[in-house]
Formats: structure tokens, C-alpha cells, sequence
């Protein structure tokens, strides 16, 4: 068997995920090749083929990649898919884009948000928001799959793989990059956070949303929010954990006036402690925490604060 794994690239580096991807690849086994698609990359390449179990690295670097738009990538990997029994990328925004097309351009099937290896050709993935895992089994010759990261624990950084460059250049006509508009922030990037701090509705407005600045800056953790505190426009969408947002699974989550709903927790209950702060002590939340607080998170809060 041989592994495709597409990398992950934030802002032209190689992101934490494509990490987690390789050890999915493992999983199943066979010879593993990592393939760095962009514009002026090769220090990802460098650092992809540092990470543990990866034979080759194949870089296609030329500017009809350079933002990983799904049209020309997915006639890059169409390209390259022959030679392969499993495709893998990780259930981002770009993964997400491009293995759907890939999956279509050569008529088989996709698997979506795996979080477990059964054996070549059987995996786990979540179904009905988490509730409950489905197993599935794939007959196609071609196995295109999206990983859930948080289901793996990324691989290391001691390897040694070789590198070398794809001479596929694609034309692309369908699409063209516009714009993008990035969030800044001096905080840890909320889906490799090792502590999130997330706010609900019941923070009451986005002004007090400040509450958890100083915590977080204690802790070193990335803020997120609820579904609920994003729709009411406390805080923009990036923020959002859940089903519909991001997946996270932190060695500490602090909820904060979130109440609990399937979606969120669809988003976070691979956390490996869980704290929740609300004055319901019936929310839902308090069934998945390891620890509960029952209070007025606005007087909670900044004693929490004095007290770190």
C-alpha cells in the first residue's frame, strides 16, 4: 500500500495538522508521501520531511498553487492519485475543498472526518454529531479520506525523508484568488491550542467577553465561543467551537456560560479535562465536565483571575 498525505500550509509553513495526518497514515500502513502544493514552499517541504514514518515528500511549488484552490489542486492530485491506494488530508477548510473534487474527478467515494483505523479499509468517523461512531468499509481502489486531527496524536519531528519537486503545473481557468482576510492575534491558534477558554451566551455581550482576556493570558490559551455567542455577534465566527465551527480537543477546556448543546459538544468532549462555569446547574455541559462550577460567571471569573 502505498499513502498520499496532502499538507497542511498556513501562510506558506507547514501547519501542525499535516502531523497528526501522517499518524493516521501510519495506522494503516504502508509507505507514506507527503505532497506540499503552494508557491514558495520549500521550508514546508523541509519540515515535512522531518516528520517521522514519511518515505518522500513531492513538492509542487508554482503559483497556480499558491493559495490551494480546489479546482487546481484537485487536478494536481488527480494527476498524482495513481499511484496510490489511499489519499488523506486533514477535515480543514482545505481538505475539505479539495478531496471532495478529487473524490469526484475519479468517481469514487469519500470518507469524511475519520478518527480511527480499523484496518486498511475500515474506519471509524462520527455520525448524528458525535453520538455515535459509525464503522465503515471502503471497496473502492482508491481510498479518498478526510482526518479528524483531534482522533490522532501527531507524529515527530526526527525523521529524514527525501525531496522531490512534481513537474505537474495544471492550468486553472475556473477560479482565481480575490482576497482573504486573516485574524491577527497574539493568542495560540485556537485548533492547536494545548488550554482553550470559551465564552456562551451567557457572557451577556461581546464587551464581556473581556472577562477572559486576563485568564487566557494566565493560561496561554486561545478564546473560543459557542454557536449561540457567534449568531448574537459577541465575537466573529473564526472564534466558533463546534459541529458547524471548529473541532478542538485541548488538555484543558474552560466553558464559560455555555450551556451545553449537541452541537457544541460535537466540538470539544475529546478534551482531555473539561471545566464548565454556569449558573444552571442542570446544562447539559455538566454531564461531559470533569470539574463544575455553579455560579454568576461575572463574579466567578475575576476570582478566578486573582487567583491564577
Amino acid at each position: 500500500m502505498s499513502i498520499l498525505v496532502l499538507a497542511d500550509l498556513h501562510e506558506g509553513q507547514l501547519a501542525g495538522a499535516t502531523a497528526h495526518v501522517v499518524a493516521a497514515a501510519q495506522a494503516i500502513g504502508g509507505d507514506i508521501d507527503v505532497l506540499v502544493a503552494g508557491e514558495g514552499v520549500q521550508a514546508a517541504a523541509e519540515a515535512a520531511a522531518k516528520l517521522d514514518g514519511v518515505s518522500k515528500v513531492r513538492v509542487a511549488d508554482n503559483a497556480v498553487y499558491a493559495h490551494q484552490l480546489a479546482e487546481p489542486m484537485g487536478a494536481l492530485l488527480v494527476e498524482l492519485a495513481d499511484g496510490y491506494t489511499h489519499v488523506l488530508a486533514s477535515a480543514s477548510t482545505t481538505g475539505k475543498n479539495v478531496l471532495p473534487r478529487l473524490a469526484a474527478l475519479k468517481d469514487v467515494s469519500q470518507l469524511s472526518d475519520v478518527l480511527g483505523v480499523e484496518s486498511a479499509d475500515t474506519f471509524l468517523r462520527p455520525i448524528y454529531a458525535g453520538n455515535a461512531i459509525a464503522t465503515v468499509k471502503s471497496d473502492d481502489t482508491l481510498k479518498v479520506i478526510t482526518i479528524r486531527t483531534t482522533g490522532f496524536d501527531a507524529v515527530g519531528s526526527s525523521g529524514s525523508a527525501t525531496i522531490e519537486a512534481v513537474d505537474v503545473v495544471v492550468e486553472n481557468s475556473q477560479s482565481s484568488f480575490v482576497k482573504e482576510e486573516l485574524a491577527k492575534s497574539d493568542r495560540p491558534e485556537l485548533g492547536g491550542a494545548k488550554v482553550v477558554i470559551s465564552g456562551g451566551r451567557g457572557m451577556g455581550n461581546g464587551d464581556n467577553f473581556k472577562l477572559l482576556d486576563g485568564i487566557a493570558d494566565k493560561l496561554g490559551a486561545a478564546i473560543g465561543a459557542s454557536r449561540a455567542a457567534v449568531d448574537a455577534g459577541f465575537v466573529p465566527n473564526d472564534m466558533q467551537v463546534g459541529q458547524t465551527g471548529k473541532i478542538v480537543a485541548p488538555d484543558l477546556y474552560i466553558a464559560v456560560g455555555i450551556s451545553g448543546a449537541i452541537q457544541h459538544l460535537a466540538g470539544m468532549k475529546d478534551s482531555k479535562v473539561i471545566v464548565a462555569i454556569n449558573k444552571d446547574d442542570e446544562a447539559p455541559i455538566f454531564q461531559v465536565a470533569d470539574y463544575g462550577l455553579v455560579g454568576d460567571l461575572f463574579e466567578i471569573l475575576p476570582e478566578l483571575e486573582s487567583k491564577l
